[in-house]
């Protein structure tokens, strides 16, 4: 039973006790033709309530003996009024009460109260932000639980809406979804709805369908739910400097609006709470510390519970993963997000191209694995699709070339478990959570050319061993191994290190043993163990 019936239930039955006192009125004033009256009137309600509990609840209700015993002594006790028989009014008033009450305690406790929970999902490839709550719901047996996937649009420049998406057929399959269409949110009130969409009307390349805002969606429901669909870099509630890059994610109308938001750890949930108080007044402070919880995020959930081995891989992809004796080449997610296109715009086609061109020179021992945000198309068509049509040629000759992997699915999972490593922009969603799986990560930088051989980098220390040069940089935190002999740097290998998104984490590095290397922290932490033979890191 929802949880709006069963307060209605409940509610019915102090109806009940109410009429019971007034018949006791009736009784002791002599008035048996109201009181009788006001007694089939009882009946007949207590037997409409039992009828729905069969219903909602099926026969086998306890509550439904319980209203029948209710029923059988209110047709009694009409009966002899009828019949001018004597009634002792007291002894019947107590009767009439114990019977309610083993009704009311019945609604409570034999009655299980069920939420209606809705997910509303936009982009099938976020999905992974609601997952695991989601799985949660659904094996609970008091939770009744749709997923609905919303319809979104590409914007116009003029922030018209444009072609309409809906990606309801991309999910897991063993995810049911709900057509929109098909669920009634005036008539079914969900209990809680969960959302991962902020922006409302502010996003100026895409927008959910403006019903699904969240101002809108706060209707239908108390107690919206916001789980962002990203994982934003870990910073300390005292780095002004990051704080002002990402507050706009504090401010957004989905936060505002929420009963509930959840964030990705505590110091985010600080972050959180002092951006909005800021804006809000010093008085609300309470209100959004009772709001905002850091209980984490389900993409890591998602990556944590996952394991490699379980990974379906296309048959395409593994023609081109597997060497001619069955090993497998390294993997490399390369990855492409808004803010880095937007701002570097054809520099970023020329790094793009440039990428391409190296990892399709070394195809026989690494397989590139392709993918890009999945708004980036629609972003760069609505706000600068003088280079729309670059774009979409370096992405088609890549696919006709076939000699890599083009990763357009909903599922970006696979893509961080199956890689062996990371490339690609620092400020991608896809970074934070491929730090959790500790493996190595390298930030591409627009500004570079790998082919120019004046590339320079800096560093503070380094060693000599056998014609190399080995050193970490503090540029864009590599390995490097600069050989001597043929004057190039031969080797560039990110390395996991406890926080992948500081800069001159090392800056000391001695010979430690055979092929081992000791680099020293700076803004670092930890002491970082690499074996140039294995090409492995260990903190």
């Amino acid at each position: 039973m929802r949880k709006a019936q069963k307060e209605t239930a409940l509610s019915f039955v102090q109806t009940l006790y109410q009429a019971n006192e007034h018949i006791k009125e009736l009784l002791d004033q002599k008035d048996t033709v109201q009181a009788m009256e006001l007694l089939g009137q009882c009946q007949q309600e207590a037997i409409s309530f039992g009828e729905l509990l069969e219903k909602t609840e099926g026969e086998a209700c306890p509550t439904i003996g319980y209203i029948e015993q209710y029923c059988e002594e209110t047709y009694q006790l009409y009966v002899k009024l009828r019949e001018n028989e004597p009634v002792n009014n007291k002894q019947t008033h107590k009767l009439f009460r114990r019977q309610l009450i083993q009704v009311e305690n019945s609604v409570k406790n034999d009655i299980l109260q069920e939420l209606e929970i809705v997910f509303l999902p936009y982009n099938a490839s976020m999905w992974d932000s609601l997952e695991s709550v989601w799985k949660a719901a659904d094996e609970d047996p008091c939770c009744n639980v749709y997923v609905i996937p919303i319809p979104y649009y590409d914007r116009n420049k003029d922030g018209s809406l444009n072609k309409e998406h809906w990606e309801g057929n991309l999910f897991p399959d063993y995810v049911p979804v709900t057509r929109h269409e098909d669920y009634d949110f005036a008539e079914r009130r969900p209990d809680v709805i969960f959302i991962h969409n902020p922006y409302d009307n502010f996003n100026y390349v895409t927008s959910v369908h403006p019903f699904f805002y969240s101002k809108n969606l706060k209707r239908f429901t108390d107690n919206l739910v916001y789980i962002p669909y990203f994982i934003l870099d870990e910073i300390s509630p005292d780095d002004r400097q990051e704080i002002e890059k990402m507050k706009h994610f504090c401010t957004a109308p989905g936060v505002i609006n929420a009963d509930k938001v959840v964030v990705q750890s505590e110091d985010l949930r600080q972050i959180y709470i002092d951006v909005v108080t800021k804006a809000a007044g010093a008085d609300t402070r309470g209100y959004w510390t009772k709001k905002i919880s850091g209980l984490g995020s389900p993409k890591a959930d998602k990556v944590l519970n996952s394991k490699k081995e379980d990974l379906i891989v296309p048959d395409g992809w593994m023609k081109k993963i597997r060497k001619p004796d069955g090993s497998w080449k390294k993997i490399i997610f390369y990855n492409i997000s808004i803010g880095p296109f937007l701002y570097y715009r054809d520099k970023m086609l020329d790094k793009i191209r440039d990428v391409l061109e190296i990892f399709e020179e070394n195809r026989d021992d690494v397989v590139l694995l392709w993918r890009p945000h999945p708004l980036l198309e629609a972003t760069v068509e609505s706000m600068h699709p003088e280079l729309l049509k670059r774009y979409q040629e370096l992405v088609d000759d890549y696919r006709r070339s076939d000699w890599g992997i083009y990763d357009d699915t909903a599922d970006m999972n696979r893509a961080v478990l199956l890689s062996d490593g990371y490339y690609g922009d620092t400020n991608a969603s896809a970074v934070p959570l491929y730090g959790i799986t500790r493996k190595p990560a390298l930030i591409q930088d627009p500004n570079v050319n790998m082919k120019d051989k004046s590339f320079k980098l800096s560093f503070e220390d380094a060693v000599i061993e056998k014609e190399k040069l080995i050193f970490p940089t503090g540029d864009c935190d590599m390995i490097c191994l600069y050989d001597f002999k043929n004057g190039i740097t031969k080797k560039f290998k990110g390395y996991a290190s406890e926080d992948i998104f500081k800069q001159h984490q090392y800056g000391a590095v001695c010979k430690y043993g055979p092929h081992e290397y000791l680099f020293a922290p700076s803004s670092g932490s930890k002491i970082l163990l690499y074996h140039s033979e294995k090409m492995n890191f260990h903190i």
